[in-house]
């Protein structure tokens, strides 16, 4: 298992970003949370299987919300034996 820390620069607060964040991580079965930070980028942390983590970098980094614009995304990630996490919630 996977723990994904990311931040996604660019248009993404004010385009529903966050609850299409967490739609896809509640299809690819992950848990974790998302937020706007202050300097209006998205941040947050996804755990999972890896593959599942793999497919969710690739949406965060070229899809997003309809109405986003993705100009980059940062990415960390770290292995982990048990999840910290049950569900994926949006943190305001």
């Amino acid at each position: 298992m996977e723990k994904l820390h990311f931040e996604v620069f660019g248009k993404v607060q004010g385009v529903f970003f966050r609850k299409h964040t967490q739609a896809e991580a509640q299809k690819l079965h992950l848990v974790g949370w998302v937020k706007n930070t202050t300097h209006k980028t998205v941040v947050g942390i996804a755990e999972g299987d890896k593959p599942h983590i793999s497919e969710f970098q690739h949406w965060l980094k070229t899809k997003g919300s309809p109405k986003s614009t993705i100009r980059k995304a940062e990415f960390k990630l770290e292995t982990i034996h048990h999840k910290s996490f049950s569900s994926f919630e949006i943190h305001k």
